[in-house]
């Protein structure tokens, strides 16, 4: 005979959830403790269906069902090498619209009915693609996920667990420039943004510095860059301190990642980001990603070209202050060029005519406006 530890009143409801304590052991039940398990009973407390187990995997699979059978959110694999990679399909779109177009128009809810199903809690999250968020029951818009799953619970009686740690990524495509949907900081790569999401799901928590990471497995990456030691590159014998700069020695050096950066439509591989970019401007006719300044609309290619540019032009910093005068300046090797003006200092000789300047970039245009 099972004996069963029940919490709640079988007589209020003809369902109830059953839930093994460490008072009960594993001969009571052949379940694990801890595990959640849910019955149906009738009015006279006979067991009428199996016993089922819900895991926290379980709950996860089912509430991202039923967000993307009731909803128009759509779920992004990776940002590939031509663009925004389909869950269900090998499908890849440079634009966002695209994909979430594809999704809703070519895969059914059949497809979306076993997405996630059968993985681990270790390796959970969703990347979730929710621009425009709305039911599709009623076409009320929504804000977030977290709105979206309380009207799912309140208008339409759908079944979603809300103990759970959140492991569904939101994002938001609508402007030019990647940002972030809950603190509007700017990205100009996918992975950027992906990556800073981190900060806003703490669900595992780094021992050494407090880095939160959404799932475990993530945390476990994160790890191996606080393992000091001794680590030896194979190919040429140098020695590290650290794993993580053994792999960056790696990837820069050996194993064909001297050129990390692929395209993925020629397969031609390049050191820095920026001139795949270019490349894929050039030759394909795709327009890089890039981050607009929101008070003039310029536009960079990278986040640091941003940064510098606002806090220079916008924000009118200048940390670099000359002794001999009143002139600020935002860069150093401005005011080293400017002190020349106090010096007198002429370091840059014409090897044609030896005639010498304070700067460089003047002997430059002196040889192009008179010996070129």
């Amino acid at each position: 005979m099972i004996k069963i530890f029940v919490v709640g009143d079988l007589l209020d409801k003809k369902k109830t959830i059953i839930k093994l304590t460490s008072h009960h052991s594993k001969d009571e039940i052949n379940v694990r403790k801890g595990k959640i398990i849910q019955i149906t009973l009738g009015r006279d407390l006979k067991m009428k269906k199996s016993v089922t187990i819900l895991t926290e995997a379980d709950k996860h699979q089912n509430n991202i069902k039923e967000i993307l059978l009731n909803s128009n959110a759509t779920p992004i694999r990776c940002r590939g090498g031509i663009g925004y990679a389909c869950c269900f399909c090998t499908e890849e779109f440079p634009d966002p619209t695209d994909l979430k177009k594809h999704t809703i128009n070519a895969h059914d809810d059949a497809d979306k009915s076993t997405f996630m199903k059968g993985k681990d809690m270790h390796s959970f999250f969703v990347k979730l693609d929710i621009t425009n968020l709305s039911c599709n029951h009623c076409d009320e818009k929504m804000d977030t996920i977290q709105i979206l799953i309380k009207h799912l619970q309140s208008m339409h009686d759908k079944k979603l667990f809300t103990d759970l740690k959140d492991h569904i990524l939101p994002f938001k495509f609508g402007s030019e420039t990647l940002s972030c949907c809950i603190c509007c900081n700017f990205f100009n790569t996918f992975k950027a943004l992906q990556e800073h999401m981190n900060v806003h799901y703490r669900n595992y928590l780094c021992d050494v510095c407090g880095a939160g990471f959404v799932n475990k497995n993530i945390l476990l990456r994160h790890n191996d860059a606080h393992k000091i030691g001794t680590f030896t590159c194979e190919e040429c014998c140098r020695t590290f301190d650290t794993a993580r700069k053994k792999h960056l020695h790696d990837r820069s050096h050996h194993s064909g990642m001297k050129l990390p950066h692929k395209c993925g439509y020629c397969l031609e591989r390049f050191k820095e980001v920026w001139k795949k970019y270019e490349h894929l401007s050039k030759v394909h006719g795709i327009k890089s990603p890039g981050i607009k300044c929101q008070v003039c609309d310029k536009t960079f290619e990278t986040k640091n070209a941003w940064r510098l540019h606002t806090t220079r032009v916008h924000l009118l910093q200048r940390p670099h202050k000359c002794n001999d005068c009143d002139m600020e300046f935002y860069a150093k090797r401005e005011l080293e060029s400017h002190m020349v003006k106090h010096t007198g200092t002429r370091e840059f000789k014409c090897d044609i005519c030896f005639k010498s300047y304070g700067r460089q970039k003047t002997l430059k245009q002196h040889i192009k406006r008179v010996h070129s």
